[in-house]
């Protein structure tokens, strides 16, 4: 069984994100890079059921700049087999269209039998990837997964919808995403952080892929405008001196709330 885990470098959570108004490109160099906290629930995932399964192999890809190498060692500490590591400074800024190519042709080249990603990313929040490269790939995607089972020839899994939770299955090969609902990732304890250094890390670029990125004839997508998120305002306070309830209508059919 092959499965691949997708993980990504990100500004950490918990420290103060900016975004450069020129480029429209997150500064990452304005908090400490972390491995995205859904990634590491989909690794802890593959974990748990590889135990399961036979011959199970779990690779990390991952599409992010030559200096991410140290953070996607972390995956490699936490239990995965192998990592590949797509570096290329052409593919800085990179749209979701063109990161789902390269990251389907990565994990073509690799060979898989099944895909775990995280349903959204907490730097981009695109929560499209996922379906993304299962189109790419030509195989069933199972979205916002709660649950999971995987067995030699099929994943199946439940996925919550309103006012009730819908059970799902496909054949494998194939794609699934999951949300927070999973476990959190374990804790690299020394043993795995010592073992991490022998496992085998392939570096590749979009050359080695067969992709250019400077060869598109077409954007998949054109950042039209850019702007700094305005600062909080106060907010509306009404004073009840008997009259509060009429106050209260007002702005609500001034703003179109009632």
């Amino acid at each position: 069984m092959r499965i691949i885990v997708l993980m990504k470098e990100v500004p950490d959570t918990y420290g103060e994100r900016k975004l450069n108004l020129e480029t429209g490109l997150a500064e990452r160099g304005a908090s400490e890079a972390v491995l995205d906290e859904i990634g590491e629930r989909a690794l802890e995932l593959a974990l748990t059921q590889a135990a399961s399964l036979e011959d199970a192999e779990i690779t990390v890809v991952s599409m992010a700049p030559e200096t991410a190498t140290a953070t996607l060692r972390k995956a490699l500490a936490m239990g995965a087999d192998k990592l590949v590591h797509i570096a290329d400074e052409n593919l800085v800024g990179a749209d979701l269209g063109l990161t789902a190519e390269v990251l389907a042709a990565a994990i073509r080249r690799t060979g898989f039998d099944l895909v775990i990603a995280g349903n959204l990313s907490t730097d981009g929040y695109g929560g499209v990837l996922p379906a993304m490269i299962a189109e790419l790939l030509g195989v069933p995607y199972a979205s916002a997964l709660t649950t999971v089972d995987i067995s030699a020839d099929r994943v199946s899994g439940t996925r919550e919808a309103d006012g009730g939770v819908m059970t799902v299955a496909a054949p494998l090969p194939a794609v699934i995403s999951i949300t927070e609902r999973f476990p959190a990732g374990r804790f690299p304890n020394f043993k795995g952080i010592m073992a991490a250094k022998k496992k085998p890390v392939e570096t590749l670029t979009a050359a080695d892929l067969e992709i250019d990125p400077e060869g598109l004839e077409t954007p998949r997508s054109i950042m039209l405008a850019v702007s700094e998120r305005p600062a909080r305002s106060a907010g509306t306070k009404i004073v009840d001196e008997g009259d509060a309830g009429e106050k209260l209508a007002e702005f609500l059919i001034q703003n179109r709330l009632a």
